[in-house]
């Protein structure tokens, strides 16, 4: 007896959908029940895997955990503090200045899609949201059009602009020139976060979220401008990892091509960048650069607020407890995850396309939709890409394009962005940081990113049909 993958796949999605949404039964017990019977169900195909159908639960709980934990623990608590400095209320003020207050989505978005180029959209989206939250006290309108906003300028460049990594490996896997790949996944990128910044404000309209209180502390009254710290150590706390983290993406990066010289040559590297990923890997690691950020972040509370001890010790310790509860979903969504990839979910896809026999550009489309399918089965955008792109590399290599396999990669980007659904980790970090429930994440922002991918997908077929690079 076996069961197929896919029939595996509809039952863990069932046990989701109907432990949340039905029984209302907290998403990190649904996520971990859906994950665990994902994986026994697996074991059916394969008896030899049984003894550890349940340790492996917990062993790729553990390494998502390893991955976020930190990084979510201090960027919820470099958000606390920006709010209650005033940091967060500053950089609103200034935005409302130089925009205009009709223009601060804009600049939301704007904000989003650069710093979603060298980090996470995750830890983007955190160190974000406490503007959007600043913005709506200040004019009580708007909250869902300005975390929609942030969401559309992080997501969309998460996936195609590189050195995010599922772009950077896209590019390299399908033989993509890196620079190319930069500016023509910003070129498609862009028309798409000006769509996600029209269907929000569509959306905002329709629907009426109202800024809810994220813990049991009461928020701060905002400070008076004198008060408020001033513009540069404002932005601080959200540019500095942001250039930390760059800088060793940008030396590792360059330094790849004296690594390979040397691998080929059997000798060992050498050469400037090479030199200087030796203290980028430590500065510009993600969990150094927000432990700095978190402590500028702090002595800004501390500055301004002049809490006492025991108020300063409850601020932090309320923002961990929430982060706590946001890194339990996320990791029990990897585990999830883990399970049905472990059921073979990925083959089955790619069984489900291996006979293809479509033109140039169906591969656009089959490149599309294998990466939703994948998005969909195991919720990461950077596997949905990773994989996606390795499944089509053989067949690009072997198929003469009448245009750039840049195409591919952001058509395969695009895919990435289709369905996201409670198994990604984005989806949680929107709605435990936005303040909504898991229906009204599902009614924005599952559709948002809807919208990124379609628009990214029509964009890509205009270039590849009217600037096809194909000499590049």
């Amino acid at each position: 007896m076996s069961i197929p993958p896919l029939v595996i796949l509809a039952i863990g999605i069932a046990v989701v959908l109907g432990m949340i949404i039905w029984l209302r039964i907290n998403a990190f017990l649904a996520l971990l029940t859906a994950a665990v019977t994902v994986s026994l169900l697996a074991c059916i195909n394969h008896p030899e895997d049984f003894p550890d159908s349940i340790s492996r639960v917990a062993e790729a709980f553990g390494g998502a955990a390893a991955n976020i934990g930190i990084v979510i623990g201090l960027a919820a608590v470099i958000g606390q503090c920006m709010m209650d400095s005033g940091a967060a209320d500053r950089i609103v003020r200034a935005f409302l200045r130089l925009l205009g207050e009709k223009r601060s989505p804009w600049a939301l978005m704007g904000s989003g899609y650069v710093l979603a180029v060298p980090v996470f959209f995750d830890t983007v989206f955190y160190l974000l949201v406490p503007l959007a939250r600043s913005f709506y006290k200040r004019t009580g309108k708007n909250y869902l059009l300005c975390i929609l906003a942030i969401a559309a300028g992080g997501a969309i460049t998460h996936t195609l602009v590189p050195p995010t990594p599922g772009p950077l490996v896209m590019a390299t896997t399908l033989g993509v020139d890196l620079g190319l790949m930069i500016g023509v996944g910003a070129l498609v990128a862009l028309p798409a976060a000006v769509m996600g910044i029209a269907f929000s404000r569509w959306l905002d309209r329709r629907m009426d979220i109202p800024l809810r209180t994220l813990s049991d502390v009461e928020e701060q009254e905002p400070l008076p401008d004198e008060r408020l710290p001033g513009l540069f150590v404002s932005l601080l706390p959200v540019v500095l990892p942001v250039i930390l983290i760059a800088c060793h993406t940008i030396a590792s990066t360059l330094a790849k091509p004296s690594i390979a010289l040397a691998e080929a040559n059997g000798t060992d590297p050498v050469g400037f960048w090479f030199n200087a990923t030796f203290y980028t890997s430590v500065f510009g690691n993600p969990n150094f650069a927000l432990l700095v950020s978190t402590a500028i972040a702090m002595l800004l509370v501390l500055k301004t607020r002049k809490p006492s001890r025991d108020e300063f010790a409850k601020l932090v310790e309320v923002a961990l407890m929430s982060a706590g509860v946001i890194i339990l979903i996320t990791a029990a969504g990897a585990s999830f995850g883990a399970m049905l990839k472990a059921a073979q979910i990925g083959p089955a896809i790619q069984d489900l396309f291996g006979g293809s026999d479509s033109g140039s550009y169906g591969l656009l489309f089959l490149g599309f939709g294998l990466a939703a399918l994948l998005k969909v089965a195991q919720g990461s955008s950077t596997a949905a890409m990773i994989v996606g792109s390795s499944m089509l590399a053989a067949i690009v290599s072997d198929t003469a394009l009448p245009f750039n396999a840049v195409y591919i990669a952001t058509s395969i980007g695009a895919g990435s962005l289709i369905g996201s659904w409670m198994n990604d980790s984005g989806f949680w970090i929107f709605a435990k940081m936005g303040g909504l429930t898991e229906t009204e994440a599902l009614k924005s922002w599952t559709p948002l990113l809807l919208v990124l991918g379609f628009t990214s997908m029509a964009m890509t077929l205009l270039l590849a049909s009217v600037l096809p690079l194909a000499g590049m």
